[in-house]
């Protein structure tokens, strides 16, 4: 799941740097003034804004792709140990963790 958040998150960061490009043209005559002066700021933000996106991209794919994990599992469990009566939780949660 980390790749996969990984992957999604520099896709989504290289979107957007390529549309800042787009918009940004007419800064190109001054960017060897713009990177000298302000290059480790701009990196800075950038692994900020990489990090923030990649925290965001990965709290989403565990929010709606792991719904019924517990229930899934359990199902497994069930299946491969042969017996009839399903393992219970606690509360009759579940989703307990």
């Amino acid at each position: 799941m980390i790749a996969n958040a990984l992957l999604i998150a520099l896709a989504l960061l290289l979107a957007c740097l390529f549309g800042l490009m787009g918009e940004l043209n007419f800064l190109v005559p001054y960017k060897r003034i713009i990177f000298h002066e302000y290059g480790t700021v701009l990196l800075l933000w950038l692994g900020i804004l990489s990090g923030n996106l990649f925290a965001a991209v990965y709290w989403i794919l565990r929010k709606f792709f792991l719904n019924d994990t517990g229930r899934k599992l359990r199902h497994i469990v069930n299946q491969t140990s042969g017996s009839p009566m399903p393992i219970s939780l606690p509360d009759g949660d579940w989703n307990a963790r």
